[in-house]
Parts: C-alpha cells; sequence; structure tokens
C-alpha cells in the first residue's frame, strides 16, 4: 500500500504521509469489504492491525475457533516491491462510513452503524492535506468544528454545536479520557504520531463519563506493524521551520513486532521573537502470547516549546494589520510542556463471541508559563499597555484502569451486542502560581524593547487536589430484524475532590459528585448502505473543570444536558460517494449566574440555561479515477436562554445572545486531482462565520476563508517531494480573542517537504 504524501504544514506541527488504517474490530460480519459485501467500500488494506473475518455463529466444535483466530494472524513477511505511481485519487480515502470505530460506540461499529455523527480521519488523508498538528486535522476535516488554540490553554481548545472549551469538548488518547487541569490541555498535539483521529458530535458523557457535552475527539497511535515498514521526513518553510520525522515498525519474530515514530521540529514563527521548538516519540511492543491473548506496551513523550504569541491589541476596537507581525510578550518569556504517556493493553478472546480488553495508564504532565498575557491599546499615548505578569507551574499525574467484556450472540433469537465495564482514575494535580498576577508596563507599538518580566508577586505553590473516579457503564445492540437495531448506553461516575487550598485554608474542602448518564437510539437500514437514525442522549458537566475546583463553586451541582437528533447516512456509486444529513437540538441546564433579584450578591446561582439547533451535512464523491471531491458543512443557532449577569452594577440577562467563541456557520471543501502518473494536486477552503468576542455580543470577530494547497510528485512508489502553500491568498484572520485583543492566525506560507520510505 503506498502511503500518501507529506508535506509540512504551516505550523510548526509535525506530520507525515503514513498510509495506516483505524484497527478493524470483528463485528459479526458488520463490517465487510466490498468484495465480500456489496454494500461496503473497496477493499481495505489494513497495515499491522490483524484483520479477522466475521465469527459465524458459535458451534459445538471450541477448538475450529482456535485454529481461526491463529490461521488469521499474519505472518510476518517482506513488504511487497514497490509498484510504479499511476493517476489515481484514491491514494487517501476519505470514505469512511463503512470503517469500524471504537469512540461512538464500545461494540466497534461502524459509523453507518450508530446512531450517532461519528467521523474518522484516517493518516493518509492528513499526511494528504499536509495537517502537522491534531488543531488543523480536525478543524480542516471534521464537520462542524472549530478551535480557540491559546498558548495559555495549550493550544487545544475546540469547539463545536455550540459548546467551546476543553472541557465540554473532551479530549481522548487511544480511547482514554485526559483530564483538564485549568482549562488546559496539552497532549496530544502532533500528526505525525496518530494512525486516525476520531470525532463524535454531541454528548459523550455515556462513553466518558462527565464533561463532553459538545463532542469528543480520540486521537488514535500508531500500532505495532507484522510487516517491516521504515519511513523518514523532512521539510523546510518560509517561518524557517525545520522538521525531522521518522517512523519504523515491523515483526522482531513471529510473536512480537514494534512501532517507533519521532519528531523534531524548530521554527523562527512568524511573528516577531517567536522561537519554538517541538519534540514528539511514540514507541509500542506488541506480543503475540497465544493465539487468543496479546498484549500492547506503549510509550509517549512530548517536549514542547510552544508559540509566546498571546495576540495583537486593536486599535480603538479594531484591528490594524500593520500590527500583524508584532510580538508584545516580554524578551525572556518562556513557555514549556512536557508530557509522558504510559499504557499496556490487554486483548484477551475467552470464547467463542467472549472477549475480554483491559487497559492500564500513567500520564504525567508538567507545565511552566512566564509571561505577559495582556496588551491593550491606550488612545491617550499610542502605546500599548501590558498587564497580567504570570508565573505557573501545573504538575499533574493521572493513573488509571478501564476493563471491559464484551458478549455476542443471541438473546431470544435476535442477534445482540452487549458490553459492561468499569473505569477508574486518580488524578494528582498541584498549581503553583505567582499570586496576584501584578506587574505593568508600557511600549510603543513599533520598535520597542521588550524588556523582561517583573517578578513583583512571589511564586508559591496555591492548591493540590487530589480526584478519585469510578465509572460502570454498559451498551447494547439488539437487531431486531435484518434492517432495525435498538441500541442504548448507560454509565455512572462518582468523582470525589479533595482540594487542599495551601494560601486560603478554609477554601480546602472534600466533595463527591454523582454523574449519571444515558442514551438511547435505534437504527433502520430500509435499503442496504443507507442509514436512518435517531438518537435521545443525556449528558453532565461540572461548572468548572472538575479536577481544579474551586471552594467557591464546590457546592454546585453538575450541570446537566440533553440532546435530540435524527439523521441519514448512505454509501452509494459502489463506494465511490457518501454522504451524511444530521440535525440535533441540544440543551444545557444549571448553569453559574448572578441573581437577578439581588445584584449586590457575588455569589452565583445555578439557574442559567444555553442551548443550540443546528443542521450538520457532508458528502465526499470519486468523481472519477483521478479526482475526488470531500465537502462538509454545519449551520447551528447557538444561544443563552437565560444567563444572567452584573455589569457596571446592574443585572443584565444575556438571553438571546451567541455564547462567544462560537460561529454560526463551519464549512470546508477539498478538492484532490491526479493530473499525471505520479503527480497529484489538492486544495481546501476552509470558512468560517462571524464569532462574536463577548457573551455581551458587542464585539464581532469577522468571517474568514482560508485556502491551502499542494502539489506532490511521487517519481516512484518509495519517494514524495511536495510543495504545500498554506493560507495562499495571505488572508488575514483571527481564531480567538476577546473585545481588547485578538490571536491571528499563520499568513501565506510555503512548504517543501521530501519523504522516503525503504
Amino acid at each position: 500500500m503506498t502511503p500518501a504524501v507529506l508535506p509540512l504544514g504551516r505550523n510548526r506541527r509535525l506530520l507525515s504521509s503514513v498510509a495506516l488504517v483505524p484497527l478493524l474490530w470483528p463485528v459479526d460480519g458488520l463490517a465487510q469489504t466490498a468484495s465480500a459485501n456489496p454494500r461496503g467500500l473497496d477493499p481495505i488494506v489494513v497495515e499491522g492491525q490483524t484483520v479477522r473475518a466475521a465469527k459465524p455463529r458459535a458451534t459445538a466444535n471450541a477448538g475450529s475457533s482456535r485454529q481461526r483466530r491463529a490461521a488469521a494472524r499474519p505472518v510476518a513477511t517482506p513488504a511487497p516491491a514497490p509498484t510504479q505511481p499511476t493517476a489515481t485519487a484514491a491514494t487517501a480515502p476519505t470514505f469512511n462510513l463503512g470503517t469500524p470505530s471504537s469512540t461512538g460506540s464500545r461494540l466497534g461499529l461502524t459509523p453507518l452503524q450508530t446512531p450517532a455523527s461519528v467521523e474518522v480521519i484516517r493518516a493518509e488523508t492528513i499526511a494528504e492535506r499536509g495537517q502537522h498538528n491534531v488543531i488543523d486535522a480536525v478543524t480542516q476535516n471534521a464537520t462542524g468544528f472549530t478551535a480557540s488554540p491559546r498558548p495559555g490553554n495549550g493550544g487545544l481548545a475546540f469547539t463545536t454545536r455550540g459548546f467551546t472549551g476543553n472541557g465540554t469538548v473532551m479530549s481522548l488518547y487511544d480511547g482514554t479520557r485526559l483530564y483538564v487541569g485549568s482549562g488546559t490541555m496539552t497532549f496530544p498535539f502532533d500528526t505525525w504520531t496518530a494512525q486516525s483521529i476520531e470525532v463524535l458530535r454531541g454528548p459523550a458523557s455515556v462513553m466518558y463519563g462527565e464533561g463532553a457535552i459538545g463532542g469528543a475527539i480520540n486521537v488514535i497511535s500508531k500500532k505495532p506493524l507484522d510487516v517491516a515498514r521504515n519511513e523518514a521526513e523532512i521539510s523546510l518553510d518560509t517561518n524557517l521551520t525545520r522538521r525531522l520525522a521518522v517512523d519504523s515498525g515491523g515483526p522482531i519474530n513471529p510473536n512480537v513486532s514494534y512501532r517507533l515514530a519521532a519528531i523534531g521540529n524548530m521554527s523562527d514563527g512568524w511573528v516577531d521573537r517567536d522561537k519554538t521548538s517541538n519534540v514528539a516519540v511514540s514507541g509500542s511492543v506488541r506480543v503475540q502470547a497465544a493465539d487468543n491473548l496479546a498484549f500492547t506496551l506503549s510509550e509517549d513523550y512530548a517536549d514542547r516549546s510552544p508559540s509566546r504569541y498571546f495576540g495583537t491589541p486593536l486599535v480603538n476596537g479594531r484591528l490594524d494589520e500593520s500590527l500583524r507581525f508584532q510580538n508584545y510578550n516580554v524578551g525572556d518569556a518562556s513557555i514549556r510542556y512536557r508530557d509522558n504517556w504510559t499504557q499496556l493493553k490487554t486483548e484477551w478472546d475467552v470464547a467463542e463471541g467472549v472477549s475480554v480488553k483491559n487497559v492500564t495508564y500513567y500520564l504525567s504532565t508538567h507545565r511552566h508559563w512566564k509571561d505577559v498575557e495582556s496588551y491593550v491599546f491606550s488612545p491617550t499615548t499610542g502605546n500599548i499597555n501590558r498587564s497580567s505578569y504570570i508565573e505557573i507551574f501545573h504538575d499533574q499525574e493521572q493513573i488509571g484502569n478501564r476493563f471491559d467484556t464484551t458478549f455476542k450472540g443471541h438473546v431470544f433469537g435476535l442477534a445482540n451486542e452487549f458490553v459492561a465495564g468499569f473505569d477508574v482514575n486518580r488524578i494528582a494535580f498541584t498549581h503553583t502560581n505567582n499570586s496576584p498576577y501584578a506587574g505593568t508596563s508600557s511600549v510603543p507599538t513599533y520598535n520597542f524593547d521588550p524588556g523582561t518580566f517583573l517578578p513583583v508577586s512571589p511564586t508559591r505553590p496555591s492548591f493540590h487536589t487530589l480526584t478519585t473516579q469510578y465509572g460502570v457503564f454498559a451498551e447494547n445492540r439488539l437487531s431486531l430484524t435484518d434492517q432495525l437495531s435498538l441500541i442504548g448506553g448507560i454509565r455512572s461516575d462518582n468523582p470525589t475532590v479533595q482540594r487542599t487550598d495551601f494560601l486560603s485554608p478554609s477554601n480546602s474542602f472534600e466533595k463527591t459528585y454523582s454523574a449519571p448518564s444515558w442514551r438511547v437510539g435505534a437504527v433502520y437500514n430500509p435499503i442496504e448502505n443507507l442509514s436512518i437514525y435517531g438518537q435521545y442522549s443525556t449528558a453532565v458537566d461540572p461548572v468548572t473543570n472538575l479536577i481544579t475546583m474551586t471552594g467557591v463553586n464546590r457546592d454546585f451541582s453538575l450541570s446537566t444536558g440533553k440532546q435530540v437528533e435524527v439523521g441519514i447516512k448512505q454509501q452509494l456509486a459502489g463506494g465511490r460517494a457518501e454522504w451524511t444529513l444530521a440535525a440535533y437540538h441540544i440543551v444545557k441546564n444549571n448553569l453559574l449566574a448572578r441573581d437577578p433579584q439581588n445584584p449586590a450578591n457575588t455569589n452565583p446561582l445555578q439557574i442559567g440555561q444555553q442551548s443550540s439547533r443546528g443542521i450538520e451535512a457532508s458528502a465526499g464523491l470519486k468523481v472519477t479515477e483521478t479526482i475526488r471531491l470531500d465537502a462538509n458543512v454545519a449551520w447551528l443557532r447557538a444561544k443563552y436562554d437565560d444567563f444572567t449577569q452584573v455589569v457596571g452594577g446592574r443585572v443584565v440577562n444575556y438571553a438571546g445572545n451567541v455564547p462567544n467563541n462560537v460561529p454560526q456557520i463551519v464549512s470546508n471543501i477539498w478538492a484532490t486531482w491526479a493530473f499525471a502518473p505520479g503527480w497529484s494536486a489538492n486544495a481546501g477552503i476552509q470558512l468560517v462565520g462571524d464569532t462574536w468576542a463577548d457573551d455581551a455580543n458587542t464585539l464581532v470577530r469577522p468571517a474568514y476563508n482560508v485556502v491551502n494547497a499542494g502539489l506532490m510528485w511521487k517519481p516512484d512508489a518509495r519517494q514524495t517531494f511536495a510543495l504545500r502553500v498554506y493560507n495562499l491568498f495571505d488572508t488575514v484572520y483571527t481564531t480567538s480573542g476577546n473585545t481588547t485583543m485578538w490571536q491571528l492566525g499563520m499568513p501565506r506560507t510555503a512548504e517543501l517537504s521530501y519523504n522516503v520510505k525503504f
């Protein structure tokens, strides 16, 4: 299988062309290739994974099951000789309705079988489009996602279906939920080490616990390979981003295989004084201990010194493009994130129709900020007033275990799949900072001395939390007929937060929360490869990040949410086209708001409500053997239904206002053309609508369209040269910000890369 090309992209993140496909779990004959099932897509080649045929109904011959498993395990063989490249647009599959996914269901259902909006973004697609970081891969491919990537929140902060932030759009790694501390998430960030990215739109609490009322993003790491394969890539762009990546995998012996992927880059950045560097390493070893038992041990490490650009101050409420490349942070500003992830996964086929999975994991995170993060233009002096001299340390450890058992068989003669399990976590978090975030300075708008950090307040530990969480879950799929199935799930979490406040001991507390959630849905297939579905789901969401809950908020219950979603999905034209259409309505209750009857009371009440409703559509079409088109669009109406605040001493209800950072329309369009043997070109446009900069809806961040384009040449099947231009028309646009400063997107950037497989 010839992997896609991999140029390097405008952000200093890394990526590559890697031809990997998500793990295909056996689904009782529900996931078949086109050759075996005319309803499926073209056959999929899976590298490094065991594709087990659908199991027949249980028979009395138990020994035959073990023999089938032994026969299904691939034998280590040398990689096939490369063939000369041809003019085809199918090198990077984008049609994934028939690809089993673990993000929307623990039963390994395909998106066609799941009563929810699930998308699979494969590494080949990410590589072909030159998306080197998770943010670009999600926002430029998935339907209805945008991001507000500020250094202060770790660079990851997604928005979907009207809800925004790391707490309400959950980040996962290999299906494990990563707990958010003080609104910050720093891992994973790079796509070179990813095999695929799966997204679930809509509430995901029933899958992963409290939070995720907007959706979930699951980054799936590269897995050990059963066939030897090596890959390397180097690139350089016009921001002097130098990038080097390697990827190696294969069998050590017939029962042991490995994978090692590493990426490193350095960049001068596109704004003044903004050098960055990133390193990410992912390694794993798989041991096939028996025909029905396998262990996979993986280790990931990331070390980042990201951008220290926090935004461009507005001049009299407007963006002055002459300030586009100015960086108003201090000269000795420093930011560093270090994340280390260890995971042991056990997979055991106990008997025909019974399988067990267990995952034990440990995450260690250390973060440090030392910078100035607030800049305001002064109309009186014409200078930039700087404030918020911030120094913060985060030390976080998460250790946990997830266990589940899956049963596949029949209930009253009806095909049935059932999974049940538990999820336990222990999260220790220590927050060290200077308090208060004091210090001010003023610099000219141009040609200024950035100065140094002012240690005006001491940096010391402020609080420590210890969170223990235990959750139990179950999911079931009952096939009433060959065309109609019912799918339901339930989960209950009981997290306990112990907070020790070093600065204000009276704010120390211990609190246990209850977080039940459930969903039920139906999928109807009137004809082959056409699914009509409906779903009702509930969610729970903390009023702030759970593990950094403050003493002020300790007595509040969790916010609750509910969603109704209906939709239709179809594969057609023999696997040459796909399309989806979904409509939803989400309501979130118990938001914190001020007491409208007592404006002087500074303590909030849980009386607020927020809602969103929208329509999402996506389509992909292989027009000819050399032309492929992909497009998606999301329209929504997000608003506060009841949200009182005190402004200038008087009560203001923001009911009817749009939450900040939530665009009302988002779209992506991509075209790929293999115009000659060994040559291909692609172009994509990302459209994001107007976005309010504040909840009061006083200032709009304008809509924008960003075009990316690439040209790839494969002189042979092993080598790929790529030239990419990001932000082709040099659009000036903003990705986040408030009423005083906006963070701008990267300007036009060209990149040249070389990828070789050996």
